[in-house]
């Protein structure tokens, strides 16, 4: 007679624990990290990225805690692997927030604070400049293969913050937060070059209108303003990748200095 194929209810809760707190903690960086995250991609194809993931790195991973999954420390572990897998994402999304904000600062120089569209990318009104800069940034992300990189110190997070029912250690968190500063100060160095160009520009006009009185200024100002950012934009645009990719590196360098920090 063939063998009888039995599960204990042990044995089916060890796997359902195996697989659901490294999937939580995939599903929540999934959920907000660059490219993974974006609002365009599907819950349902998100949802398919994590499992997938969880499967693969699962079988590595060491002993989990005997602690049922329905149950209040079950329920900590959980909570405890979303805080991670977020820290973890919105660490690398970082840098593309300062790329945003260095489009806003140059699209409101450029004078086009009123060019902006609803982008559902981003979930609001974004301005055609952030967006393209945005846009840029996440195909230099793909061709470094930052995915893969990012991927891969989710992996190692499980070996340096391995899941356990201990509590977070705050100096972590004080690390992510004093991590959002770098945001202002990046999109500003980006920002930078065109700026000063801008400011320079308009400071001119005001002494030619100051020079001559009946020269139109607002008639031509707007015209010149935004053909001369144009124009600074097709010089920044090759100065992007030696810009960005030591941000991405830096950044990656944040998740090993933050699951470290988070070590209780």
């Amino acid at each position: 007679m063939p063998a009888i194929f039995s599960v204990t209810s042990a044995e089916l809760t060890a796997w359902l624990t195996a697989f659901l707190w490294p999937f939580v903690r995939m599903l929540a960086l999934v959920s907000t990290a660059p490219v993974f995250g974006e609002p365009g991609v599907a819950r349902q194809t998100k949802v398919a990225i994590a499992a997938l993931l969880a499967v693969a790195i699962a079988p590595t991973l060491g002993p989990m805690p005997a602690v049922p999954v329905v149950s209040a420390g079950g329920v900590w572990i959980l909570v405890q692997q979303v805080l991670i897998g977020g820290a973890i994402g919105f660490t690398m999304r970082m840098v593309f927030a300062a790329v945003l904000a260095a489009g806003e600062y140059i699209g409101l120089q450029m004078g086009l604070s009123f060019a902006s569209f609803f982008d559902p990318m981003a979930g609001g009104a974004t301005m055609v400049v952030a967006r393209l800069m945005h846009m840029l940034a996440i195909l230099l992300f793909l061709a470094v293969d930052g995915h893969l990189l990012m991927l891969a110190a989710l992996a190692e997070s499980f070996h340096t913050l391995p899941i356990a029912d201990a509590p977070l250690a705050a100096q972590g968190w004080m690390l992510l937060v004093s991590g959002g500063g770098r945001i202002f100060a990046n999109g500003l160095m980006l920002a930078l070059p065109l700026v000063t160009a801008l400011l320079t520009l308009n400071l001119a006009m005001g002494i030619l209108n100051r020079a001559s009185p009946q020269f139109s200024i607002f008639a031509v100002g707007f015209p010149l303003t935004l053909l001369a950012g144009i124009g600074m934009l097709q010089l920044l645009m090759p100065q992007l990748e030696a810009f960005l990719e030591p941000r991405f590196a830096a950044a990656l360098s944040s998740l090993l200095q933050l699951t470290q920090a988070l070590r209780p």
